[in-house]
């Protein structure tokens, strides 16, 4: 069955626990899986993350984040994930609730600490964490979250846009793990920054939904104003898909080449795109989405919140870093 028509048989109020029981119908249903990034079908790879971020925002979070954990795997050389098993990838590192990994004298591992920014902890069954071992490396690790040691808490997330993502704070309590990679692999490997121009097509996706409510409307009414706000989307829509395509093409034609400056230029070109939808589709189609529409209003309150996945000036600067040292003729045309 192909994905449209699974999302289209999705009940369409996720609940409380929605987005775990969608991830795993999706999964069941044999789409757990999408063409691995760089191996000649990235853009089809996006286009898959699109369509789920068009139907939910909180799905997508848990699916764009078990299929990231699933070529994660992949390109590190790790044993196959267990049939069925849905994943998560924690990998944020806020200096406070950094996990520790101590070895065990039979040569194993185990896990302990506070993880922060657990997205789908409560629904998924394993994930892929960052840690640090005794000599100060960053560490990857696969940690199944039945084993005895795992608490998910319900701490650490009080948000409003994008709650049915249940981000919560997850203690681990000398949890056996299994280490996936060497130290550093997971920065280090090019799928990093292919992954991370991957979230871009997420964020696209809701927008290309906020803007066909404006399309909807426009064919409805005739708006000389509410037309003049749907070419700004347009233009903005047109202009993040070409920043998605050239990423994906250049990916493709490159896929052991650090895409860092080609992730960051998707990423800021998708996130303006995204702004400027919400400041015209909000201008032109008033309180009545944010207010009687479920399922419009839950992707306009979490739209904003996904994006600030984006660092802001600090992913700019960053950006800026990369073009300065690449030299003349990064911009012709």
């Amino acid at each position: 069955m192909s994905l449209d028509a699974v999302l289209a048989g999705l009940d369409a109020d996720p609940g409380e626990h929605g987005p775990g029981r969608w991830l795993g119908q999706l999964v069941t249903s044999g789409l757990g899986r999408l063409p691995l990034p760089g191996h000649g079908r990235t853009l089809s790879r996006w286009r898959a993350l699109a369509s789920v971020a068009a139907f939910d925002l909180g799905l997508v979070k848990l699916y764009e984040g078990h299929t990231d954990a699933l070529a994660i795997l992949a390109e590190l050389g790790a044993d196959a994930p267990p049939k069925g098993s849905t994943w998560g990838v924690w990998a944020s590192e806020p200096p406070q609730a950094r996990l520790q990994l101590t070895e065990r004298p039979d040569g194993g591992v185990t896990l302990s600490g506070r993880k922060m920014w657990c997205s789908g902890a409560a629904s998924v069954s394993h994930a892929l964490v960052t840690a640090w071992d005794e000599a100060g490396r960053q560490c990857l690790v696969a940690v199944a979250l039945e084993r005895p040691g795992v608490r998910v808490t319900h701490e650490g997330w009080n948000a409003v846009g994008m709650a049915s993502s249940a981000s919560v704070d997850v203690l681990f309590d000398n949890v056996p793990v299994t280490r996936v990679g060497a130290p550093g692999g997971y920065v280090k490997r090019p799928g990093f920054w292919q992954g991370g121009a991957g979230i871009a097509a997420c964020w696209y996706g809701a927008a290309m939904a906020v803007g066909e409510a404006l399309r909807g409307h426009c064919l409805r009414r005739e708006e000389p104003h509410a037309r003049a706000h749907l070419g700004a989307v347009d233009t903005a829509l047109v202009c993040a898909r070409a920043a998605l395509r050239e990423a994906a093409v250049w990916i493709d034609a490159h896929p052991r080449d650090d895409a860092e400056l080609v992730a960051r230029r998707a990423r800021a070109g998708v996130e303006a795109a995204v702004e400027e939808v919400l400041h015209h589709a909000g201008r032109a189609l008033g309180a009545g989405p944010y207010c009687r529409d479920a399922r419009m209003a839950r992707r306009l309150a979490d739209l904003p919140v996904f994006v600030r996945q984006s660092h802001a000036e600090r992913d700019l600067d960053a950006q800026a870093g990369q073009v300065v040292v690449q030299g003349e003729g990064l911009w012709t045309l």
